[in-house]
């Protein structure tokens, strides 16, 4: 059975076909699916009046449905056929949705099978359960859930489903390993070394005020001797730091605004700096302690730069994958009139892809 019919479970009726929207490698995708897709998709949107195919009718409920939800100035200000040009809008995007959603339904258990991995019944079950808990602590929520979503169990297990068998996908297109030696972990280094530099960092004393005067005697003070504790619990408007003598964690160049960072790294250790505007504040600072610049030797970032390497090889294959997978399943799609997207040969062009698994 594939997971379009377990999706659709109770709505086929005695499963005679029946006005199919589309078929993959001809498997039929059928419009009473598609109909309940389109029910769902619209409840959790609030697109209410384009909840289920209204299109025999010119959009006639769909209207009255926005209209009823129009103020009533809005009510005589707008009329049916901008109503009904929203309705088709409506209609529009979640019919691509819905499209795409059950084709790729048969696309990724299409090629689950090619390549030859299942998915039990009973991992379904521990992920559906594990999931569950997570969401709804309490039974009762998950019941309001399914109420208002408008989905079944059936339809939750379904898309659980397809999660586990594009997981095992991706991990068997990405499953393969090149030795990464020691010579390529050197040419990698040498070829980004900048990748490789920990950016000089300032520990700093602070005080922000709201006005400069206040940020002058707030200098004047400090000047003076009065201590920073003093000075930042009496001045700073700075919770971060007020209570804590003014003191910042320390900042690597480039981290903050640009004005406040080339005051800080161009101020002298030790030396009051300020008042320093920024935005609608003032601050008043010294810097306590320098961390220069560090080149990260080799040896200190083997171990990362493998990973990097390693990854990098995965996405690549994981690309490749991707614009084979779509053609190939692209070319096997046939959609109704009505119906097509880009995801149907008979469709206008694809955009674009990536393996994305929210679109299930």
């Amino acid at each position: 059975m594939t997971v379009l019919a377990v999706a659709g479970a109770g709505l086929l009726g005695d499963g005679a076909p029946t006005d199919p929207v589309a078929t993959v490698n001809g498997k039929v995708i059928e419009r009473q699916a598609f109909d309940h897709w389109m029910t769902i998709a619209a409840t959790s949107t609030g697109n209410a009046g384009a909840t289920v195919p209204d299109r025999a009718d010119d959009y006639r409920r769909c209207i009255a449905t926005k209209r009823k939800a129009l103020s009533p100035a809005q009510r005589r200000r707008i009329s049916d056929p901008t109503l009904r040009a929203r309705c088709r809008r409506d209609y529009a995007q979640l019919r691509n949705q819905v499209m795409q959603l059950l084709i790729s339904f048969e696309w990724i258990d299409g090629e689950a099978t090619l390549r030859g991995l299942i998915v039990t019944d009973a991992e379904v079950t521990r992920s559906f359960e594990k999931q569950k808990r997570q969401s709804f602590p309490k039974d009762s929520d998950f019941q309001t859930f399914l109420k208002t979503s408008g989905q079944t169990v059936a339809d939750i297990k379904g898309r659980v489903r397809l999660d586990l068998l594009s997981n095992k996908i991706r991990e068997q297109v990405t499953a393969t390993r090149v030795p990464v030696t020691d010579q390529v972990v050197e040419q990698y280094y040498d070829q980004h070394r900048s990748r490789f530099v920990e950016p000089e960092e300032r520990s700093l004393r602070i005080v922000v005020t709201k006005r400069r005067a206040a940020a002058e005697r707030a200098r004047a003070e400090l000047e003076r001797g009065v201590s920073w504790e003093s000075v930042a619990r009496r001045y700073s408007t700075d919770f971060a730091s007020k209570d804590n003598g003014g003191k910042l964690a320390p900042l690597a160049e480039g981290a903050a605004d640009p004005v406040f960072d080339q005051a800080i790294f161009r101020a002298r250790r030790g030396r009051l700096v300020g008042p320093v505007r920024l935005g609608s504040e003032y601050y008043v600072f010294t810097v306590t302690k320098v961390k220069r610049e560090r080149q990260r030797p080799l040896a200190e970032v083997k171990k990362t730069i493998r990973q990097l390497i390693q990854s990098e090889a995965e996405q690549a294959a994981l690309d490749a994958f991707v614009q084979d997978f779509s053609t190939r399943w692209r070319a096997l799609t046939e959609c109704a009139a009505g119906y097509r997207t880009s995801d149907c040969r008979n469709g206008p062009a694809p955009a674009p892809v990536v393996w994305d698994d929210t679109r299930r």
